[in-house]
């Protein structure tokens, strides 16, 4: 493609091969910004990490993926708005309907501890919902994304950069006697571990980063509720992927009650009617998402 082909804001439903194409892209640029964090996960280059204004962490690493990223797409969509963790500027005005939304490096603290349990994340976002996702985990050799919206799909990554069609993804028929719930491996809390006694579980595990959507996506858990802090760009790529597997993300309130569907952009997650679950308050951003939970459609959530 080049840098004159049509713009994702110019993609309606007559333009789903536009789509098609741009996902085709951006999992080429997913597997590139992976390229670029490798050296410095290896120790072949010094990550030098430091805390960001909100305590987090980010690294040299980051900052590579996010310049792979934000390159590449702007050579192929000049005038498309992409929204990027690590560039603030990105995130002060709304994009409108039609935009990249990224986060370069998810699990930056996986990442610094030698987990190999990290992504890089390029999601599609039209009118509000996240309709194309790649999420790569490079040191797992794992790559989950939609080549349209209704399609998920993993590869394998071999050493070389050789791809291999894993299989499609689709989420389980779940137990709901014996749920698999997944959890974050780095930000458990109280609130998270009430919701989930709420269910009959067979077994819970944690995962980092945006990979818990992935489990979801790939049959292998069920329900993925997070009742604590997170960003848009943690979460849009794998809600695609989840999505496209047959899965669903909605809203979550403090109680426990589910609301509507995941949504992306400023204002985006604004409660449709009085009875709507309100996003957590939070106070970090207008990328801010609610609490939320992820399950397979046959979860009967609580």
């Amino acid at each position: 493609m080049s840098g004159t082909e049509t713009a994702p804001s110019a993609m309606t439903g007559a333009a789903e091969s536009a789509r098609r194409e741009a996902a085709v892209e951006m999992r080429r640029i997913a597997i590139a910004a992976g390229d670029a964090i490798m050296p410095y996960f290896r120790g072949e280059a010094s990550p030098d990490a430091e805390a960001k204004a909100d305590g987090s962490p980010v690294t040299a690493a980051d900052h590579a993926a996010d310049k792979v990223i934000v390159d590449g797409l702007r050579a192929l969509y000049p005038d498309a708005p992409i929204v990027t963790e690590e560039q603030a500027e990105t995130q002060a005005h709304d994009p409108g309907d039609f935009f990249f939304l990224v986060d370069p490096l998810d699990g930056t603290k996986e990442f610094i501890s030698g987990s190999g349990e990290f992504t890089v994340n390029i999601a599609l976002i039209e009118q509000g919902a996240p309709r194309i996702g790649v999420v790569y985990a490079p040191a797992m050799g794992r790559l989950f994304w939609t080549p349209d919206p209704d399609f998920a799909v993993e590869e394998r990554i071999d050493e070389n950069g050789e791809a291999t069609l894993e299989r499609q993804l689709w989420v389980a028929d779940a137990n709901n006697a014996a749920l698999r719930v997944v959890a974050s491996k780095s930000h458990r809390d109280p609130a998270t571990d009430a919701y989930i006694s709420r269910y009959r579980t067979a077994s819970a595990q944690s995962a980092g980063s945006s990979l818990k959507f992935c489990l979801l996506a790939c049959g292998e858990a069920d329900l993925y509720p997070r009742l604590g802090p997170t960003m848009a760009w943690d979460t849009a790529a794998a809600h695609a992927v989840l999505r496209a597997a047959g899965g669903a993300v909605c809203a979550l309130s403090a109680d426990g009650q589910v609301g509507a569907p995941l949504r992306y952009g400023p204002g985006a997650m604004l409660p449709k009617d009085e009875d709507a679950p309100a996003p957590a308050p939070t106070g970090r951003s207008a990328y801010a998402n609610p609490f939320f939970v992820a399950y397979a459609p046959s979860v009967e959530l609580r």
